[in-house]
């Protein structure tokens, strides 16, 4: 049973960290601008979030021709994602100053297994583009990942 519910727990994390590299979270997000060191904040979506990582990945990953149609099928997942949690965070929006302790205890859990989910939707057409990609790309990639990890997150 140990073991079991040690499996889930790596699952949540795995899910949580992946999510904070390439899918939209779950809460509006929240970036002061890099040009300007004021205390204003910028809301963000989740869609406005993932189109510019999606342009991100792009330009660092210099994807080919021959990858086009499994870039096309990733950034489709995305951006699917990035919709479906911006409807998580307008539906949060709408509720919070109603919810009492158990409402936002199950609202984590819904925003975990749709994280879970999306993950489920996101990892095959990841794996098939990064099966595709160069030895260069790759590095990038990996780098990226290893960049997200240790906080390097690339809102600035």
């Amino acid at each position: 049973m140990k073991e079991k519910t040690y499996q889930v727990a790596r699952v949540v994390v795995m899910a949580a960290f992946l999510s904070t590299i390439f899918l939209a979270d779950a809460n509006l997000s929240f970036a002061a601008s890099g040009k300007n060191k004021s205390s204003v904040a910028v809301i963000t979506t989740a869609v406005d979030d993932t189109e510019a990582r999606i342009k991100e990945l792009r330009d660092a990953l210099k994807i080919t021709g021959a990858q086009e149609e499994l870039w096309n099928n990733l950034t489709q997942v995305m951006r699917e994602n990035a919709r479906e949690m911006d409807a998580l965070a307008k539906d949060r929006a709408e509720n919070i100053k109603t919810m009492n302790a158990v409402e936002h205890m199950k609202l984590h859990s819904q925003i975990t297994e749709t994280h879970l989910d999306q993950l489920k939707k996101f990892i095959p057409p990841f794996e098939a583009l990064y099966a595709s990609m160069s030895d260069k790309q790759k590095k990038i990639t990996d780098t990226m990942f290893k960049a997200e990890r240790h906080g390097k997150h690339r809102r600035k």
